[in-house]
């Protein structure tokens, strides 16, 4: 790890505090990150140890950890993190349904095992941001693989510029009671903002690079599920904005507040905005809300042709404006799937295009998916936002400036 005296961004020469007015993290102060940092805390580092060791130096200083090349969480495989006697074609016997059942969670020597393995893994890929930092990466080709950003507890942080590939979870848990037939119930978040202030989490790519769901095995009919989210913003996370980035190939993808039952933490918190961001290939959740005020404007839908579920997730107390969006749909997906309703609450949507022309959203849905009529008008108008594009221009716009190793 070495000790730089320049602050760097997506191109290298510097790194960015976030504009004022852009989204919810610029209230009540701003986000600067590490803007503070003096030279003693400015890094570089090339491997997921030295980011590591950069995150924990100096508790309390502001810092600018600038990452130069691919960081590899998991560079040393699955089989590092397994506990003694932990074996996975026993598993397998042990739990299978036609001797397990469907009834029952599983439990005894083999899911112990697992368990213990998973806490082994979990404590090699987690990495903890403190307050005051930013990260970013050096040119076009700086990024994470298998890693997991905690960003949890603190305030003011910035992350810029990595391409992120969402860590496989080397032993998800078998769950039989999960739907009729079970599930495969997998850990870690690309990246996790938790009870943190002030976040800004712009220029990244997220993806499912060389390991989609796709390429997964199946046990018991039902798919080896080792992906969670890419980006989670959770139990009393506050004032985040997240711009300009790529969500690519995934599944359950950006979840703002994680349960129903969370309002003590999340109640007049989950206050988030989403502009410039291209949502490719995504099944589902982008986003799902509980509770927070969400501002998702000129964003890019390009929905996949096959598995499509919803982009939007109307949940529990959510207040979610969605305008002046373009989506892409591919011939047999109706627009009346982008909202999708999970819990009674209401959503402003409006100004939206699908394939170059306007279409209310919510009329559709209503129109097409009557038992889930969705109430129009959040309650709301978002006034953190400074450019607004024509949404007919954002498949250009974005696929040029959208995602790690580009610029505004």
């Amino acid at each position: 790890m070495a000790v730089t005296s320049a602050p760097a961004s997506a191109t290298g020469s510097r790194h960015d505090v976030l504009p004022p007015r852009d989204g919810w993290a610029s209230a009540d102060g701003g986000t600067t990150g590490g803007a503070a940092a003096d030279a003693a805390h400015t890094y570089t580092v090339t491997t997921w140890e030295e980011l590591r060791a950069a995150l924990a130096d100096d508790a309390g200083a502001p810092r600018v950890i600038k990452v130069e090349g691919t960081l590899n969480a998991t560079a040393t495989g699955c089989a590092a993190f397994e506990a003694d006697g932990y074996d996975f074609d026993r598993y397998l016997a042990d739990y299978d349904p036609a001797v397990w059942g469907r009834d029952t969670p599983v439990s005894g020597v083999q899911e112990d095992l697992r368990a213990a393995s998973a806490t082994r893994q979990a404590a090699a890929i987690k990495a903890y941001v403190p307050a005051d930092t930013t990260i970013v990466g050096v040119g076009r080709n700086a990024g994470i693989v298998g890693g997991s950003l905690q960003i949890q507890g603190v305030d003011n942080v910035v992350v810029q510029n990595l391409t992120l590939e969402s860590p496989l979870d080397c032993f998800p848990q078998w769950d039989p009671t999960d739907g009729d037939r079970g599930a495969w119930n997998s850990e870690y978040d690309s990246m996790v903002v938790y009870g943190s202030t002030h976040v800004w989490v712009d220029h990244n790519t997220f993806t499912d690079g060389e390991h989609p769901d796709s390429s997964l095995p199946s046990y018991y009919g039902e798919i080896y599920q080792q992906h969670d989210g890419e980006l989670d913003v959770v139990r009393g996370a506050d004032l985040v904005t997240a711009s300009w980035n790529v969500f690519a190939d995934h599944d359950k993808t950006l979840m703002i507040g994680n349960s129903d039952s969370a309002g003590a933490t999340d109640r007049g918190k989950l206050r988030v905005t989403l502009h410039h961001n291209v949502f490719r290939d995504i099944v589902e959740r982008a986003p799902r809300v509980r509770f927070g005020q969400v501002d998702a404007y000129n964003n890019h839908y390009v929905v996949p042709a096959n598995g499509y579920q919803y982009s939007f997730g109307i949940g529990q107390e959510s207040q979610l404006v969605a305008q002046k969006n373009a989506f892409t749909l591919p011939p047999g997906v109706s627009a009346a799937k982008i909202l999708k309703k999970w819990k009674e609450a209401p959503v402003t949507a409006d100004a939206n295009y699908v394939n170059g022309k306007r279409v209310d959203l919510i009329a559709v849905h209503n129109a097409e998916i009557p038992e889930e009529t969705l109430p129009s008008g959040a309650g709301w108008t978002p006034s953190l936002r400074t450019r607004v594009d024509d949404p007919r221009k954002l498949p250009g716009l974005l696929a040029r400036h959208a995602g790690a190793g580009k610029r505004r």
